[in-house]
């Protein structure tokens, strides 16, 4: 037994890389409930393993007092003085009750440890080396499906993918190999949870960084992604190097590296604008590929803006069921209320008659400062105040 359980000890330390010293203090905490659940014993006792022979040994654990109320938790100064007399009241002294049966009741209890601890290792490695992946980007096999969940295989643990995960235009078949995007890893009592995205907004960030060395390293940058999974999206990028298009970069020499994100994502369209500090000229990009007469912002609130297009491109500028105005909406984080240029014309003649209108304002009180100017240089303002005060001096003098 002795033998055995340190063999099987260091073992546990070398392959499985769980510390000796844990698996013995887990150890001696269970046979401690194994004596007391064994032996019908309440009292206070304590395990010990030796590390050296890997015998285990017994002890009830009693405190000295003057009159002994409980002998199992208690012995009298007399019989403490008898085991040594250095003791006194309100010591604890270790008496040895190891039964002569208890090796095998040890043994199973080694056994249950020894398992749990390593099934506690294995979860807790595993939880960790993929904890270092959330928020990145792995490759999988797609395993089976069930009503709630698609399992994808990731080597050392299966993920789940969601319905809300999954990407609309996609089947997904055993044995299919698909990037997938870790979005978060849990550590639940049943062991570590890996939840996996196919139609996550930072899937495409992750797929540029590997597609577009640029973007790996920080010279271009990607501000912002709206995205509906499956159909369409929209990235805003800007770079760090005034000496390189960020656009064309991230589309790449014939348009090579945009296709094979847009392959990999089963053929979803993707539109790559040019970010820009100007929110006007931002939302006017993220407009592309409809053209944008005007950006006129509320006063009330900058995040709200009306967008003036030419009439025979309202259709484009709006898309599909809406579908380019909500995705530049979201990208530039504004509500976006199109309007063709037609329908502005009154709003533009308004806008004219008002600063029409604030021009003369200005140009009256510019002409009353020039002729106040005009009147204190010849003198005329200083004769009207002299002979206004004048009646006022006679009647002081009068008084």
């Amino acid at each position: 037994m002795s033998k055995e359980m340190l063999n099987a000890l260091d073992a546990l330390e070398s392959e499985k890389g769980i510390a000796k010293e844990i698996v013995i203090d887990a150890l001696e905490a269970a046979l401690v409930s194994a004596y007391k659940r064994h032996y019908g014993q309440a009292q206070n006792v304590e395990v010990e393993f030796d590390m050296k022979k890997g015998n285990i040994h017994v002890y009830a654990v009693k405190e000295v007092t003057e009159e002994v109320m409980d002998s199992q938790l208690e012995v009298s100064l007399k019989d403490a003085l008898k085991v040594n007399k250095a003791y006194e009241i309100g010591d604890t002294i270790r008496f040895e009750v190891t039964p002569k049966d208890f090796g095998r009741i040890a043994a199973q209890t080694a056994k249950q440890v020894i398992l749990q601890r390593v099934r506690e290792a294995e979860r807790s490695i595993i939880y960790n080396e993929f904890s270092a992946y959330e928020k990145d980007i792995m490759q999988g096999i797609v395993e089976r499906q069930d009503n709630r969940y698609i399992y994808v295989n990731l080597g050392k643990i299966e993920a789940v993918l969601s319905k809300q995960d999954q990407m609309p235009n996609e089947h997904y078949q055993p044995h299919d190999r698909i990037k997938v995007y870790v979005s978060k890893v849990e550590n639940t009592s049943k062991g570590p949870q890996v939840f996996v995205s196919r139609s996550h907004p930072d899937l495409l960030r992750r797929l540029f960084e590997q597609e577009v060395p640029e973007v790996y390293d920080g010279t271009v940058e990607i501000v912002s992604i709206a995205r509906e999974a499956g159909d369409r999206a929209k990235v805003a990028v800007k770079s760090n190097d005034p000496n390189i298009d960020p656009v064309g970069t991230c589309v790449g020499p014939k348009g090579q590296r945009v296709q094979a994100i847009v392959n990999e994502l089963k053929g979803e369209n993707m539109d790559i604008v040019q970010y820009s500090e100007d929110p006007a000229e931002f939302i006017a990009n993220a407009l592309n590929p409809a053209q944008v007469i005007d950006v006129i912002f509320s006063p009330e609130n900058p995040k709200v803006c009306t967008v003036v297009v030419p009439d025979y491109q309202l259709s484009l500028a709006i898309g599909k069921k809406g579908q380019n105005a909500r995705l530049a909406a979201k990208l530039t984080s504004h509500k976006i209320d199109i309007k063709p240029e037609s329908e502005m014309a009154a709003y533009y003649e308004e806008q004219a008659a008002v600063s029409a209108a604030v021009e003369e304002a200005v140009e009256e009180v510019v002409a009353e400062d020039v002729l106040a100017a005009e009147a204190i240089e010849t003198g005329d303002a200083v004769v009207e105040t002299s002979e206004e005060a004048a009646p006022q001096e006679q009647e002081d003098s009068a008084e």
